[in-house]
């Protein structure tokens, strides 16, 4: 009763933010929030953030945390600018520097970039607690679709990121760098381990044929029983089998190459260079 949950969705990226408040206090977190991107012309702006921003500032809410699950590679964080605006501390799993290294190599990042994890304000450790006013927070070290994706246990909720989707949608990827099917098994698992009516918000909805709306929360009895992918029964090997299979199938994700490598420095853009214009790298033949 003391939780209130406010959910956006972006449809050009099938994207739910969620805008975490304590009813008794008016601290707030924001998780996962979208920058959008038009990738034809280079051109950003902040449709999506404002919306989350003026839900704040009309609440009344005191902005504390701005919260990411993992490293997207679908859209464009807003962390940085909701920051510029509102304030409040970035948050991401401490992994995160392992998904920095990776990619540093992958785009031949800037000299002066550091993969230490210092683009964002805390490096969140598994099983941290943190607050938000007077609500606690657990921190789930969850990977496998990233080794830095992390679950947000806040009030009876999951904010698992890309890790499970709804039941018939199935499960987040394993097949970009550093992905890990296995233990993408093993972190759905510790997240299907919650109580049954434990309520997951989850990231990103891609209704199949025959439904028509969108969704944005399911509980863990649900998935237990429904998801395509992943429900009980289903064997670790039985489940990296089907999750290789269909990752074969799938293209990169539209967004990939701009968003990991604005992500990575906490949703900051790359550094301006000479010419005054600031440059998202296309590495050729590589991915």
């Amino acid at each position: 009763m003391n939780t209130i949950i406010h959910h956006f969705f972006d449809p050009d990226t099938h994207t739910f933010s969620y805008l975490v408040a304590d009813r008794n206090t008016g601290a707030c977190a924001v998780i996962d929030a979208v920058k959008d991107f038009d990738y034809h012309s280079g051109r950003t702006h902040t449709r999506s953030a404002d919306e989350i921003i003026r839900t704040i500032e009309q609440e009344k809410y005191q902005l504390e945390w701005i919260l990411e699950t993992h490293i997207h590679a679908d859209h464009l964080s807003a962390a940085s600018c909701i920051k510029e605006t509102l304030g409040g501390k970035i948050g991401i799993g401490e992994k995160i520097t392992e998904v920095q290294e990776i990619f540093l190599t992958i785009f031949n990042a800037e000299e002066g970039f550091r993969p230490d994890g210092r683009q964002f304000d805390h490096l969140f450790c598994d099983a941290e607690t943190f607050t938000i006013g007077t609500l606690e927070g657990t921190v789930l070290h969850t990977p496998g679709h990233t080794p830095a994706c992390v679950t947000y246990a806040i009030a009876g909720r999951l904010f698992v990121g890309d890790t499970v989707f709804m039941p018939d949608v199935g499960t987040a990827r394993a097949d970009f760098p550093g992905g890990d099917p296995r233990q993408l098994y093993r972190s759905i698992k510790k997240i299907l381990a919650y109580p049954d009516d434990t309520r997951i918000m989850i990231c990103h909805d891609y209704p199949p044929d025959g439904r028509t709306t969108t969704r944005f929360q399911t509980t863990v009895a649900e998935q237990r029983r429904d998801n395509i992918q992943v429900h009980d029964g289903i064997r670790e090997a039985d489940y990296i089998a089907l999750r290789a299979a269909r990752d074969n199938t799938l293209p990169m994700p539209t967004l990939m190459i701009p968003s990991v490598q604005i992500n990575i420095r906490g949703g900051k853009l790359p550094p301006i260079e000479k010419n005054g214009v600031r440059y998202i790298k296309v590495p050729l033949d590589l991915l």
